[in-house]
């Protein structure tokens, strides 16, 4: 496997949730602390950004078009041509200092997003599930950080990890029904180097894991093998995507939020999109229905 290399140097504080819209082959992401949700096209190499309200956490498609965006002022329709926010929910206006985090569709199209208070300082945080008829309900907590939500090819299995706690699970679930059940340990806290962020699947069902703090991408067997583990010229990968015309591309946000200057002048892609060659394809995102 090729070494990771820059693929958009446009810096981010704390880019996150990078998702590959395959009809207009781009990638979007964004960086919680600018503001911004940003859009890269691979073919022209232009970056658009538009700047939000409130700190946002996560994006993931529409079937509608456009995105469904996890601001802290709530959960929002959003439409690029028209930069428009459209209100759909609120759900911890008692906790002024929770915003969204990680966020993905069940392959059916159900939205799953976990909430945290900022930086992760409490156990306040709340896993959400909204139906297409956008009906929100509190699944579970409270989490810290909660992340790495992805789902199985075959949609039967649900990853989930809280970022503090270390351990990356794997639930049974039921696409029907949109519950899980029978958590278990897919990867211990200290198999892997720094704590697990952002993932992904592939097209074999392996999780490819973001590790914060720890420099790199791991990829992980469906029977909880680490079976690679790539360097990254970062400290603080945040999470991945595939992309490219045949999804073989491996996209990874990346954060310089916290680095003193020293560490960012050893790290100039900090913060960055890197991209690499992983040798497998990717599985699409599944758009929310709603």
């Amino acid at each position: 496997m090729a070494a990771a290399e820059i693929a958009v140097a446009r810096p981010c504080i704390l880019g996150e949730s990078p998702v590959w819209d395959a009809a207009s082959a781009t990638l979007w992401w964004v960086d919680i602390r600018a503001p911004e949700i940003l859009a890269w096209s691979p073919a022209s190499g232009g970056v658009r950004s538009w700047r939000m309200p409130a700190l946002v956490g996560s994006i993931v498609p529409r079937r509608a078009g456009g995105l469904l965006v996890g601001l802290q002022s709530g959960f929002h329709m959003f439409e690029p041509d028209t930069g428009a926010l459209a209100f759909v929910a609120a759900p911890e206006t008692e906790l002024p200092k929770n915003r969204p985090n990680d966020a993905r569709c069940d392959r059916a199209g159900r939205y799953w997003c976990g909430t945290m208070e900022d930086y992760g300082e409490s156990a306040r945080g709340t896993l959400y599930r909204m139906d297409a008829d956008r009906r929100l309900e509190a699944i579970d907590g409270p989490f810290f950080v909660p992340n790495s939500i992805c789902f199985t090819p075959d949609g039967r299995r649900m990853v989930f990890t809280d970022t503090r706690r270390g351990d990356i699970l794997v639930f049974d679930y039921d696409e029907a029904t949109g519950t899980r059940s029978s958590p278990r340990v897919l990867l211990a806290a200290d198999a892997a180097p720094g704590r697990p962020d952002g993932s992904t699947v592939d097209a074999e069902g392996c999780v490819w894991n973001a590790r914060y703090g720890g420099g790199c991408v791991v990829r992980i067997t469906p029977h909880g093998r680490v079976d690679r583990i790539v360097e990254l010229p970062v400290s603080q990968p945040t999470s991945c995507a595939f992309g490219g015309p045949r999804l073989d591309e491996l996209y990874v946000t990346t954060a310089a939020q916290r680095l003193t200057n020293e560490q960012r002048a050893r790290q100039p892609a900090a913060g960055a999109i890197l991209a690499l060659r992983s040798g497998v394809t990717g599985v699409p995102d599944t758009p929310f229905a709603g």
